[in-house]
């Protein structure tokens, strides 16, 4: 028995619901505390690959740079549909924190309303000191934009508390579902 967190243990875990804008809340956390994901994309081959990006938040919104001619910029042109996984660094189960982004991205066009609307959220001059790029203009690369349909929002410490550790969130939905589970 886990003497620190004995609630970690509990099976099977916990069924409880977040509402909705509680959820949401969380879900914004966990994109405010990191700038890196991972997203994953269809190759022309059918087959998945997934890229480390950095990407920044408006709510669920997020906003990316796809280089330009890269196999991730061309499979969202083939299939806009993507997957973006974000978590914390983890330290052990009772502070694993993370979510799975689904939706289409879309692929904004440089000048266009939408991309300097994005530019006002990509953190670029930060990123651009970081790669040695100019800081009197952001870059003219086209940006892209994944507003997610669906989301799978992982936090265990919600246990401790009766809550699921796993909702799913969906945009057309008002209410939040969970992912029954235990510890294997």
């Amino acid at each position: 028995m886990s003497l620190a967190h004995p609630w970690l243990e509990q099976e099977p875990w916990p069924t409880k619901s977040l509402p909705k804008a509680q959820l949401e809340d969380r879900i914004e956390r966990v994109l405010t505390m990191t700038n890196i994901g991972y997203l994953g994309t269809t190759m022309k081959s059918g087959q998945p690959i997934v890229s480390p990006l950095e990407f920044y938040n408006e709510g669920l919104s997020v906003f990316f740079f796809p280089q330009p001619g890269s196999p991730k910029l061309k499979a969202i042109q083939r299939e806009p549909r993507v997957c973006l996984a974000v978590a914390n660094p983890m330290a052990g189960w009772a502070c694993v924190m993370g979510a799975q982004l689904f939706g289409p991205a879309t692929l904004l066009e440089v000048g266009s309303p939408e991309w300097e609307h994005g530019m006002h959220i990509f953190k670029w001059v930060a990123s651009s000191s970081e790669l040695g790029r100019p800081l009197d203009e952001p870059p003219q690369g086209m940006l892209a934009r994944l507003d997610p349909d669906r989301v799978v929002y992982t936090e265990h410490r919600l246990r401790k508390d009766g809550y699921a550790p796993r909702h799913i969130w969906r945009r057309a939905e008002a209410e939040t579902k969970v992912v029954p589970g235990g510890n294997v």
